[in-house]
C-alpha cells in the first residue's frame, strides 16, 4: 500500500520561506519520480515541481528560481524549499506519485500573508 505523508506547512509572511517534506512507503523510493502540486481555492490543481529518481529536476514557471525540489532515497523523503514566498503561492501543496496508479498524499497548507 503506498502512502505519502507530507507536513512543514505555516503560515508565513510575504518574503519568507518554508521547507516541506514528504515521505514515502509502499514503493521502491529511489525509482520513480516524485512531484509537488498544490492547489488554491477555486483553482485547478497544478505541478509546482518534479524530481527524477536520478536527481533531475523541473519547475513550474511560476515557482522558477525560487523553489527548489530535492530528495533523500536513503530516508523515502522529497523536500520542497521555498524561498522568497509570495501571496499568490497561498495553497494547499500535495506530494504525488505515478506508480502504476497515480497517488497522492493529505496535502499541507502553505498561506502566505502579512
Amino acid at each position: 500500500q503506498v502512502q505519502l505523508v507530507e507536513s512543514g506547512g505555516a503560515l508565513v509572511q510575504p518574503g519568507g520561506s518554508l521547507r516541506l517534506s514528504c515521505v514515502a512507503s509502499g514503493i521502491i523510493f529511489r525509482l520513480y519520480a516524485m512531484n509537488w502540486y498544490r492547489q488554491a481555492p477555486g483553482k485547478q490543481r497544478e505541478l509546482v515541481a518534479s524530481i527524477t529518481g536520478g536527481g533531475n529536476t523541473n519547475y513550474g514557471d511560476s515557482v522558477k528560481g525560487r523553489f527548489i525540489i530535492s530528495r533523500d532515497n536513503a530516508k523515502n523523503a522529497v523536500y520542497l524549499q521555498m524561498n522568497s514566498l509570495k501571496p499568490e503561492d497561498t495553497a494547499v501543496y500535495y506530494c504525488n506519485v505515478n506508480s502504476r496508479n497515480n497517488y497522492w498524499g493529505q496535502g499541507t497548507q502553505v498561506t502566505v500573508s502579512s
